[in-house]
């Protein structure tokens, strides 16, 4: 499995420049093979959806032919606004998006973003672009960019490094698999911990979240494969991520992409929580506005970038957004650095996305220059928004 280490600070460019001549940007399905994991079951995860911040409004669904062309972007980042047509997209299949939305309670909101420009929002009503949305599991793919920053500082060496370098109670660990742990496992999802996503009573997410202490619990867990060898998904994975980029910077990974991502990017929406101990919720728990969210996809989309400020690293980019195992297949696609890969549509547009559970979803198709954000509470199938995605906003693409 490949391994990368970035230079320390921003003094090497000529490595990094190197490695850029070796991918192309976007979303990309390539290398490193692992053992499949069963598919798992829509409406089975135990993560708690909290209610979102409601704030009262009476028409919360932009017309695209309402929108403000070619409207200046504010000094807070706030979204340039455009119409679908000057981006090739038909605007009354959004008109129609939102009709069928409003047939249905699980969607809370759906944003669109195409070249850059805000072309379509839809909200519920009681709901507004100033309303914020727990993305649960969407949370995995935050963490992992705070991770690809941490090492571009110099904070970590590389993936390779063993988790017990910041956790060093695993150096008394009697299990030899525990000690061989690393962060390219955990972002992978191969650590081998025994861990349960799915599956109702026999979940491992209801005692992770009632434990005094996450992290000691997840590291109580027996290590039933060796690292690297098998895809379990695993949040508790994800926390263990949060937990080394806090002890290898000293601040909170919430605190970490404060400074170095939310503010720069002007996402003043953010809402992190944290475990007991303090540790941000490294795999699920995240909130903000749609329109935030809709950022983080458009950061991923241009290589890292915001508004000619490099955010990520484009080589963490890469490698986050390209496959390093099959995942579990099925609905749900490869796995790359805590980012899903799978093609969406009748054209088979390859797209990259962030997914939590019930239904939250930030995807990115780099083929289209599209960015689409969808909060809600489909709790009784997780992957059921998918349809108002294909058919009808990459249905609305007018083609070459």
């Amino acid at each position: 499995m490949r391994r990368l280490a970035f230079p320390k600070g921003r003094t090497a460019i000529i490595l990094i420049a190197a490695l850029f001549i070796l991918m192309a940007p976007g979303c990309r399905k390539e290398s490193h093979a692992a053992t499949e994991a069963p598919d798992p079951k829509a409406g089975e995860s135990a993560e708690t959806v909290q209610p979102p911040q409601v704030n009262e409004a009476s028409d919360n669904s932009r017309n695209p032919a309402d929108s403000h062309v070619g409207s200046e972007p504010e000094p807070d980042n706030a979204w340039e606004i455009d119409s679908p047509e000057n981006h090739n997209m038909d605007s009354r299949l959004f008109s129609q998006l939102h009709a069928a939305l409003s047939q249905t309670e699980s969607i809370h909101s759906m944003v669109t973003v195409k070249d850059g420009y805000l072309i379509d929002e839809y909200y519920k009503e009681g709901y507004d672009e100033n309303s914020v949305f727990r993305l649960n599991s969407c949370s995995k793919s935050f963490t992992g960019a705070l991770i690809g920053i941490a090492i571009d500082r110099g904070l970590i060496g590389t993936t390779d490094a063993r988790l017990s370098e910041f956790l060093p109670q695993l150096e008394d660990s009697g299990s030899d698999y525990q000690k061989q742990i690393t962060l390219e496992h955990l972002l992978t999802h191969t650590s081998g911990i025994e861990w349960h996503e799915w599956g109702g009573n026999s979940s491992s997410w209801r005692p992770f979240q009632e434990a005094e202490n996450w992290v000691d619990y997840i590291l109580g867990l027996r290590v039933a494969a060796e690292p690297g060898s098998y895809f379990a998904y695993s949040t508790g994975g994800s926390h263990l991520l949060a937990a080394a980029l806090q002890q290898a910077a000293g601040k909170s990974a919430y605190e970490f992409g404060q400074e170095h991502m939310f503010e720069p990017m002007g996402m003043d929406s953010v809402e992190w929580s944290a475990d007991p101990q303090g540790i941000t919720d490294g795999g699920n728990g995240i909130a903000m506005t749609a329109r935030d969210a809709a950022k983080f996809g458009q950061l991923y989309l241009d290589g890292g970038r915001w508004r000619g400020q490099q955010i990520i690293p484009e080589p963490w980019v890469e490698l986050s957004t390209m496959t390093q195992n099959a995942g579990p297949g099925g609905r749900s696609g490869a796995y790359g650095y805590q980012w899903w890969l799978r093609s969406f549509g009748e054209e088979n547009y390859e797209a990259c996305y962030a997914m939590g559970y019930a239904g939250q979803f930030i995807i990115v198709v780099p083929e289209l220059q599209l960015v689409t954000v969808i909060t809600g509470r489909s709790a009784a199938d997780t992957y059921a928004p998918w349809a108002y995605f294909t058919d009808y906003v990459l249905a609305s693409y007018g083609g070459q």
